[in-house]
């Protein structure tokens, strides 16, 4: 009686903490504790790459057979297009992550979805002014053994906001 007790108080905890954490800009990723610390390597390990232009890095958190729907007109199918489409842009610009703000994260058995808001800064390699890209995103993630976190992105569609 006294585990059913502290199981409700924890549900109902949780439940109240969740909506503050995700107002105050912390990442809340409703799964068992494992996988939320592996989903938020796999986060980091993706902003990371991004920063410092390791495109290695990047593609190793993307599952073979991702899809990219990054634009109306951009749909991109698996590692290769994508890893195509990315060195050009890598070399034009210097990303880095401005904002990201996590909207959901939830787990579900093998997969795993987030749905944010973001805001990229883009700086030409070659001089000229920087710019900012917003967006809203919702990437699928799933279990990947190959991926440094064990959870590679499967799908993502992208709608950008400028």
């Amino acid at each position: 009686m006294m585990k059913a007790i502290l199981l409700v108080f924890c549900l109902v905890l949780g439940a109240i903490a969740a909506p503050a954490l995700a107002a105050s800009g912390a990442v809340v990723i409703d799964g068992p504790v494992a996988d939320q610390t592996a989903l938020r390597k796999t986060l980091d390990g993706l902003r990371d790459g991004f920063a410092s232009g390791d495109l290695d890095k990047v593609m190793a958190y993307h599952h073979p057979e991702v899809v990219k729907a990054l634009a109306y007109d951009k749909y991109l199918v698996g590692r290769d297009a994508l890893r195509a489409d990315m060195v050009g842009t890598f070399k034009a610009f210097r990303l880095e992550f401005v904002s990201d703000e996590i909207e959901s994260f939830v787990v579900v058995g093998d997969i795993a979805i987030e749905q944010s808001r973001f805001m990229i800064r883009g700086t030409p390699r070659a001089g000229g002014e920087p710019f900012l890209f917003r967006g809203r995103s919702q990437v699928i993630y799933r279990r990947y053994a190959g991926s440094p976190s064990g959870w590679a992105t499967y799908r993502e569609i992208i709608q950008p906001g400028t």
